[in-house]
């Protein structure tokens, strides 16, 4: 078994750790909203509280226990009732649940049930073998933890965006290393960096990082012309003058956009509010004065219709790859600083803060080429349409993973946000959402 944030190797008892560290820090995300909430949406484009919590038990059971292992279930019901979650196109697409959902004890009760079973085969059953394709890498058993990893950024965002009496207010999640800024350290340096042309390594190769999703694979190189790249993202700041110049009544900064701005009425981002003509940042628990350096966060459109209004773009996914990986002297890096494994020093990731930090913070999360916050305090979106790499196949523990959103509606996206797991950091994963999704952690930077 390997994985690439266990350059030792991985051991049933680095599973083990592994899930039920995940488990309890999902038991502590259902503890912030209120009971009340439980059969509420949160954001109207996904569905209620109850599915997540019975979601990631159900998942582990669909794909370790029943199609890896081919071992029976708990209760059939439930593996399809909580089976997978929904990705409409607007919210007039989303069922109203009516009464399919059970009663919360239900539903912590076969939590519990699924988390046994997943114990017992992670510390004693066969969890990896080549002749079973789920088992290959032990795809099935690691692909249960990433994906509940995944996951509580999902139910984080959607409980972002609950109002606040509705939430209970708790420390970071992120253990000990939490709740403790960094200095803001944005030098005199140029804004931007200017990347010469060469290649970029996209994906990877299976003998190099052991566990990977589908879309991360194969490996490939590509050319990348010479451009230049924002040293930092795009700050609260920065978007304000567009929002005051009247970009949101632009129809011709927002191509296809245009008829979502206007059909919504939308006039700035998600994450902020005006309030006598004062603006705010709706943070996790408090609503803030409007950071003025923090990144900010917006959709795809959103980010190209402000470069567009400042005569330039949003990168490629193989300018970020060549921005963040590449070096001067043409050998490319497993992550912006360097080979060292991540930690609080390299960025905002890892559930160390509720919201971002002042763009330029980590400066020892850097790129050879001085670019910053390539990895944690949001992600980062890409111009690129999500697809699959020449050579893509589905993954077996998996399968329509990813395949499902090569339709050219989705937009690749890089990096990290504060809410996303270490182990998930590394050059080759990818995450992707429709172009007017407002709820994520994302943000952008600009390129020329």
């Amino acid at each position: 078994m390997r994985h690439s944030s266990f350059p030792e190797g991985v051991t049933r008892e680095t599973l083990l750790r592994w899930f039920r560290e995940g488990r309890a820090r999902s038991r502590e995300i259902f503890e912030i909203p209120d009971p009340s909430t439980y059969y509420t949406r949160p954001i109207r484009l996904r569905n209620p509280i109850v599915f997540y919590e019975g979601h990631l038990p159900a998942f582990t059971i669909n794909t370790l226990v029943k199609l890896a292992l081919k071992k029976p279930g708990i209760d059939d019901h439930y593996e399809v009732l909580f089976a997978r979650g929904i990705d409409p196109d607007s919210p007039d697409a989303v069922r109203e649940p009516g009464d399919v959902w059970p009663s919360r004890s239900a539903v912590q009760s076969y939590g519990a049930a699924a988390d046994a079973i997943v114990e017992r085969i992670l510390a004693e059953e066969v969890i990896e073998d080549d002749a079973v394709p789920q088992l290959r890498g032990a795809e099935a058993a690691i692909a249960i933890l990433e994906h509940e990893q995944m996951h509580q950024e999902t139910l984080l965002y959607m409980l972002h965006n609950m109002p606040y009496e509705r939430k209970r207010s708790r420390a970071p999640l992120g253990g000990p290393e939490a709740g403790s800024p960094r200095e803001r350290v944005r030098d005199g340096d140029p804004s931007f960096a200017r990347i010469p042309a060469g290649r970029a390594t996209l994906g990877a190769a299976r003998d190099q990082i052991g566990f990977g999703w589908d879309n991360e694979f194969p490996l490939h190189r590509v050319d990348v012309d010479a451009f230049e790249i924002g040293r930092y993202n795009v700050t609260n700041a920065e978007f304000l003058e567009f929002v005051e110049a009247g970009g949101y009544r632009r129809p011709e900064l927002w191509g296809n956009a245009w008829e979502w701005i206007a059909s919504e009425g939308i006039r700035h981002p998600h994450f902020w509010l005006e309030r006598d003509g004062e603006w705010f940042w709706r943070g996790m628990f408090d609503l803030i004065p409007l950071p003025p350096d923090w990144p900010v966060y917006v959709t795809c459109a959103e980010a190209e219709a402000y470069a567009r209004w400042k005569g330039m773009r949003i990168p490629t996914e193989a300018e970020y790859h060549r921005a963040a990986f590449g070096t001067p002297s043409g050998e490319e890096r497993l992550y912006p600083w360097g080979s060292e494994v991540p930690d609080a020093s390299r960025g905002n990731f890892g559930f160390m803060q509720w919201d971002p930090l002042p763009v330029g913070s980590f400066p020892a999360g850097a790129s050879a080429w001085g670019v910053h916050d390539l990895v944690g305090n949001g992600w980062e979106w890409t111009a690129t349409p999500f697809g699959g790499f020449p050579g893509f196949e589905p993954m077996a523990s998996y399968a329509n993973y990813s395949a499902d959103f090569f339709d050219g509606q989705h937009y690749v996206l890089k990096g990290a946000s504060p809410a996303t797991a270490r182990e998930l950091v590394r050059r080759s994963f990818r995450n992707w959402f429709r172009p007017n999704y407002p709820y994520l952690y994302a943000t952008f930077r600009l390129a020329r």
